[in-house]
């Protein structure tokens, strides 16, 4: 890994960590995410669909969130899992997951998750909204991690963002909308520069973080070569989400 590399990683982990206290404001669409009833209603209902997703993946046994954050997930992740090992790498947002769970079925992992290595096979894995801040240098190897975590027959799922400028804050849609027209003009996301992002707090703060939106057909072919046959939808504005299972041998 580049030194470049690494301290845009540095940084974003920082900024997950400031954000930890406010993050629940984007996925609920509050403060400066709230971009009037009519979206709401929409978010609302593309994330009701990807909900239903996972609860028809039925993971179950002992189940890996990956990036955890403040268990908007992971909450519904214990509806089916046996257990849920939850990993992150902000003592803020483990604490927040923690305090919104409050259930023996999980045990938290603070880590560096562009380290971490598995030190058990998982009958499930879910990642939510993290795929897209693994940089392109190492989301071959990122996914190859994950499938050494996954037993064979094991299930995966996954949720993430699509390039939609409503997405993001209010004060942030300009800089996202000159972006994202900025990356239409090349086939792939090509250095660093272009696969960051910056991402602005409620205090002014600003960080810049990776933010990569994969097509859904190059995480399915990814996957793939990890012996992990997997689906990968959108819904009609927000969310790109998946889910698979581990060949047998």
């Amino acid at each position: 890994m580049s030194e470049n590399l690494q301290e845009i990683l540095e940084e974003q982990k920082a900024y997950y960590r400031a954000r930890a206290q406010e993050y629940d404001e984007w996925f609920y669409r509050r403060g400066r995410y709230h971009h009037g009833p009519e979206h709401t209603q929409k978010w609302e209902a593309e994330a009701a669909e990807v909900r239903q997703a996972l609860a028809e993946a039925n993971l179950t046994g002992q189940v890996l969130d990956i990036a955890a954050g403040t268990g908007i997930w992971t909450q519904e992740l214990i509806k089916t899992a046996d257990h849920v090992t939850a990993l992150d790498s902000s003592e803020e947002m483990v604490a927040l997951n923690r305090a919104r769970l409050q259930s023996d079925k999980v045990t938290y992992t603070l880590t560096d998750l562009f380290y971490w290595q598995p030190v058990m096979a998982y009958d499930g894995i879910f990642m939510g909204f993290w795929l897209s801040h693994v940089p392109p240098a190492l989301l071959y190897d990122f996914i190859g991690t994950v499938a050494g975590a996954l037993k064979p027959g094991g299930k995966l799922f996954f949720v993430d963002s699509l390039p939609e400028p409503t997405s993001t804050a209010k004060d942030m849609m300009e800089g996202v909308a000159k972006k994202l027209a900025q990356r239409e003009t090349t086939s792939q996301v090509a250095g660093q520069e272009n696969a960051t992002m910056t991402r602005r707090l409620n205090d002014g703060r600003e960080f810049q973080v990776v933010k990569v939106y994969y097509l859904p057909d190059d995480l399915a072919d990814r996957l793939a070569s990890y012996e992990i046959s997997a689906t990968v939808k959108q819904t009609e504005n927000f969310f790109l989400y998946g889910w698979g299972t581990k060949q047998t041998k």
